[in-house]
């Protein structure tokens, strides 16, 4: 069997879903996993400028900085994401850590999650002209609200299009 072959063989056509059940689109339609990843990125944030812009508007924010303060998250988590996943896994690699226990997960979110925070405080400060302690709060809110969001979306997004594939699973281009 040739490696396109063996590929195939390995790749079910029709993706698996959370719980072991066929993804709803019914094919696979992501050719490697970093279409998949892209797909799920850009998806992700859209919703994530419209969530931001409906829950500050409802805490008494004018929609348009509202809308300002989701499009400057979704850039600043996008590239904050790329930017500290790089250097942790450089550090992971630094250190010899061959596999990611609990430990170094929680480490991970925490240290994310608070650059975040850090760098969207004086942002939405500035945007929506309050205070650096109304951003921090309006902050908290969104993080927890994103919390949940994120453990939503990447079911709804598996059950649609089926969990990821090893890596394995893909041929390597030449």
């Amino acid at each position: 069997m040739t490696t396109q072959e063996d590929t195939a063989a390995r790749v079910p056509a029709i993706p698996v879903g959370p719980g072991g059940r066929d993804a709803l689109i019914g094919r696979r339609i992501f050719p490697s996993p970093l279409g998949r990843r892209i797909t799920y990125a850009v998806i992700f944030e859209l919703l994530a400028i419209a969530f931001t812009t409906v829950i500050l508007a409802l805490l008494g924010n004018d929609s348009g900085p509202a809308f300002i303060v989701g499009v400057i998250s979704s850039t600043v988590a996008l590239t904050w994401n790329l930017i500290f996943n790089w250097a942790f896994e450089a550090f992971e690699r630094r250190i010899g850590v061959t596999d990611r226990p609990w430990y170094m997960r929680v480490a991970h979110a925490l240290v994310f999650e608070g650059g975040l925070i850090l760098m969207l405080i004086p942002a939405i400060a500035w945007v929506l002209g309050v205070s650096l302690f109304e951003a921090f709060m309006l902050e908290i809110v969104l993080l927890v609200f994103f919390l949940i969001y994120t453990a939503i979306y990447a079911w709804i997004f598996d059950r649609i299009f089926g969990l990821p594939e090893p890596a394995a699973n893909y041929p390597r281009k030449a």
